[in-house]
């Protein structure tokens, strides 16, 4: 399997491609790529155990956030890791990172759901909105060679800044309740149904650039 072209825009990017690098060369040597993914999953784990039990107190919310940071670490690091030390395993890796991307959608999207910040359709939803734009970027890789993995300047890191922004704004202010159509919600609703809807968006564009280009590379026979 010859590994795609790997594509990035965020808004991190620079910063990553300058720091990733230097925490990979700092890691012990026993320290291999499985046991960063490992990590990474531990981090969704905590995450959304920390969204569940703010449920009893928000100051779980903390723990919620300290998920976010291990989640970022071994996410990010265990393919930096795999190329800085030239071990790559590009079927293997592109399997297991992906699958474990879906678990860490999953888990994260039901602690955000059953948490007294969002309601758990809206966090279904979200989940429902990234995997399918994530099984896009699978086919986009297959069809075209290159792993463009993000849309736009959001990726990983750019969401979880922004859940680490939104939980200390709980943690400050609270939930925001108030009643659209006869049913309680919450300003995290409103915004968890503003961001499933922007990828949905986002999806859509990128489907009809996708079938132009496929459209012009492959014409249709007469």
């Amino acid at each position: 399997m010859i590994e795609p072209e790997r594509q990035s825009t965020f808004i991190t990017t620079r910063f990553e491609r300058w720091a990733l690098p230097r925490l990979a060369a700092a890691l012990p040597h026993w320290v291999l790529p499985d046991h960063l993914t490992a990590i990474g999953i531990l981090g969704a784990t905590v995450i959304a155990a920390g969204y569940g039990l703010s449920n009893r107190n928000p100051h779980w919310l903390w723990l919620a956030n300290a998920g976010l940071v291990v989640h970022w670490f071994g996410d990010s690091l265990d393919g930096t890791l795999a190329r800085f030390r030239k071990i790559e395993r590009p079927r293997y890796g592109f399997y297991l990172d992906h699958l474990t991307d879906a678990y860490s959608t999953l888990v994260i999207g039901l602690g955000l759901g059953f948490s007294p910040y969002m309601l758990l359709a809206v966090g279904l939803a979200m989940v429902i909105a990234y995997l399918v734009l994530s099984i896009n970027v699978y086919l986009e890789t297959h069809v075209f060679g290159k792993f463009r993995f993000g849309y736009g300047v959001m990726g990983p890191t750019e969401a979880r800044i922004i859940l680490v922004g939104l939980n200390l704004l709980a943690l400050t202010v609270g939930p925001l309740p108030f009643h659209l159509i006869g049913r309680g919600v919450t300003v995290f609703d409103v915004l968890g149904s503003a961001a499933a809807l922007s990828m949905a968006g986002m999806l859509m564009r990128r489907v009809v650039r996708n079938l132009r280009q496929l459209g012009q590379d492959e014409p249709q026979r007469r």
